[in-house]
């Protein structure tokens, strides 16, 4: 029906798994339908409405999607719910009938939601797991490697590539909990009719020994979808700002990863870069680049989806009454696109974390430059122990620092950080710490703390939590 000829959306071809896409998918959305219209019908069975030969017949034709029928009866009926009742109807001769018994429009497709809300975020806490084992790997591997730590974009002082790992994977972990709470509490509407009362229900199984409350139990039962005790025509559209909140905060998460990602795969830092295919083009008009596409598109689409709960919440604080349709449009784009959009990140950056190179020799040559500066904290340390004044001392290194950055910044000395040679030539300092002293206290490199062994024991923590 739709080609390249028309406008599509990126997500129907561009981003996003061809799992997720199904999920979203209009034939997976009308089947879904009738999966609500049979389990409705089962519970009236259950109830003596429903002929046990007209279920078999709905049944029978549940898996019978049609959707060229149905939009052709939309045309007319400018209704898609009627016009879908209509096609499924036609299918069934016997059971056609009663295809929406008592039911209104959002009984089916807020149920319909709360299913495919349900599929979509297992998806995505799948895909958080593996990324989440892919960096307890990689939090491993690396928990012992110095490498200079950055505030405000500046050098500051020595942290490890696995302790730096282990702050994104954090993150993440805190994100793979709120996904599975979120996923524990969903909830379709249930079968409340036209305003929540279920007063239709109550008319129809009046004279049965089946109340409306006992019947819309079965009918859910049968779904294995848990529903709100109190809705109105929807269930609240505070669900689906819990949803998008969630999605948000992944892409918050994956954001920051991508923006570090791109600030130690620039030249300056040369640390990290992306996987490059042997044809890959980086620029239409420099052959050189090697542009880091896949984070850049992280960062692209995390801002797309942190955009979508400001919808969400207008939806939710502006449900007028009992019922308006104007969020109907916008949840038929963004509850999908939120989630397709999330597994593309993650798609990349499951990508990202498996086959990114580490360069060790950058790290190293970036330590010789600038860890000097951060392990000058030590030598303050060790100049009070042997009797200097903590002013005195401070200025002293201050002095002798505001030298270095001076004659790296004026390409004296080569790339090499002259720090330590001023400050084991300095007489003052030399009069509390032999010059070897000093020489051994500036070896940033083992300057790292506790960053090991918290970074190895995060690891575990996230193989206990999400299992290898």
């Amino acid at each position: 029906m739709f080609t390249h000829a028309t406008y599509i959306s990126p997500f129907t071809w561009r981003y996003g798994s061809e799992a997720m896409r199904q999920v979203w998918s209009e034939e997976h959305k009308r089947r879904l339908m009738r999966r609500v219209w049979v389990a409705l019908a089962a519970a009236q069975h259950q109830a003596g409405l429903v002929s046990a030969a007209q279920l078999a017949d709905l049944q029978a034709h549940q898996e019978d999607i049609d959707i060229p029928r149905a939009l052709e009866i939309e045309q007319e009926t400018r209704h898609d719910v009627m016009a879908e009742i209509r096609a499924f109807a036609e299918q069934c001769p016997v059971g056609g009938g009663i295809i929406h018994w008592g039911a209104t429009s959002a009984d089916i497709t807020d149920n319909v939601d709360a299913l495919r809300l349900r599929e979509a975020a297992q998806l995505v806490l799948d895909q958080l797991r593996e990324l989440l084992l892919l960096l307890a790997e990689k939090i491993e591997s690396t928990a012992v490697i110095p490498t200079m730590a950055l505030t405000h974009i500046q050098p500051a002082e020595p942290t490890t590539l696995g302790y730096r790992f282990a702050v994104y994977a954090q993150d993440l972990l805190e994100d793979y909990h709120n996904l599975q709470s979120l996923i524990v509490n969903l909830r379709g509407k249930g079968l409340k009719g036209a305003v929540g009362t279920q007063a239709g229900y109550a008319e129809l199984l009046a004279g049965t020994a089946v109340s409306p409350e006992v019947m819309e139990a079965a009918a859910m039962a049968i779904l294995e979808l848990p529903y709100f005790p109190i809705a109105t025509q929807t269930y609240t559209r505070q669900q689906d700002l819990r949803v998008q909140q969630v999605l948000a905060g992944i892409a918050a998460s994956l954001h920051k990863f991508a923006l570090d990602f791109r600030i130690l795969q620039s030249p300056p830092f040369g640390e990290w870069a992306e996987p490059f295919g042997k044809g890959q083009v980086g620029s239409s008009a420099m052959p050189f680049k090697r542009n880091p596409i896949n984070t850049e598109n992280i960062c692209s689409l995390a801002r797309y989806v942190a955009g979508l709960p400001a919808m969400a919440w207008d939806n939710a604080s502006q449900a007028i009454l009992e019922r308006s349709l104007d969020d109907s449009a916008n949840r038929r784009i963004f509850q999908a696109d939120g989630f397709l959009a999330t597994d593309e990140m993650l798609r990349r950056a499951i990508r990202l974390v498996r086959e990114m190179t580490i360069d060790e020799g950058a790290i190293a040559r970036n330590m010789a430059i600038y860890g000097p500066f951060a392990a000058t904290e030590r030598v303050l340390m060790a100049l009070v122990s042997a009797g200097a004044s903590r002013q005195d001392a401070h200025e002293w290194i201050r002095k002798a620092s505001l030298q270095a950055w001076a004659a790296l910044r004026e390409g004296q000395e080569g790339q090499e950080n002259p720090l330590v040679a001023i400050l084991t030539q300095d007489i003052q300092i030399v009069g509390y710490l032999t010059a070897e002293q000093v020489r051994g206290l500036m070896a940033a490199e083992g300057h790292v703390g506790t960053a090991v062994m918290r970074a190895r024991a995060f690891a575990q923590t996230i193989r206990d939590v999400v299992g290898d």
